[in-house]
């Protein structure tokens, strides 16, 4: 691997109209095509964290893609956050709205324990609703949210207000969008 800095933002690639007319889709595939650009993200993504984290929690699908290698280089327990009726055992669940319409994620209920300090990973933070939904199911299950990393924010759709109203404020993202 080159010893050169990599800029993640050069290997997010904007798709234009998708899923939607009107829409420019974020795509981290490039990204995750560069083994120097993946490994540069995850090394940021736990250089930006606390430390003393007992959690790391990531959101499917491709909060899983970061928050593992995230989870293993902290020496953390990875917690998947689910659509509803995807994990096997009892589950605590949250339906919150989306930029589409809703959706419902769940989290198996003995996944974090009281006082557990827990670090949300996700690839993109849009308007701030998935991850104020797993941070009400970290909460209610006793777990304490210590931060937020996000690879990219789309700050022109102001997640950060969404977030404040879920007393979210340790956010950071590698790569902001403000257009």
């Amino acid at each position: 691997m080159s010893t050169e800095p990599v800029d993640i933002a050069a290997l997010i690639a904007d798709v234009p109209d998708f899923p939607q007319p009107g829409v420019t889709f974020k795509d981290i595939t490039p990204l995750l095509a560069s083994p120097e650009g993946f490994q540069a993200c995850i090394d940021a993504l736990v250089a930006a964290s606390p430390a003393d984290i007992d959690v790391v929690c990531g959101m499917e699908a491709r909060g899983f893609i970061f928050g593992t290698p995230v989870a293993l280089a902290m020496g953390a327990a990875f917690v998947p956050v689910r659509k509803s009726g995807k994990l096997p055992r009892d589950t605590v669940e949250t339906t919150y709205d989306l930029e589409y319409g809703t959706q419902t994620l769940a989290i198996h209920s003995d996944a974090i324990k009281p006082g557990d300090r827990v670090l949300i990973i996700e690839d993109v933070l849009a308007t701030g609703g998935t991850v104020a939904a797993t941070a009400d199911l970290v909460r209610r299950l006793g777990g304490s949210l210590v931060a937020v990393s996000v690879v990219m924010e789309l700050a022109y759709l102001e997640p950060r207000e969404v977030l404040g109203r879920h007393q979210i404020d340790d956010v950071t993202a590698l790569v902001t969008y403000e257009e």
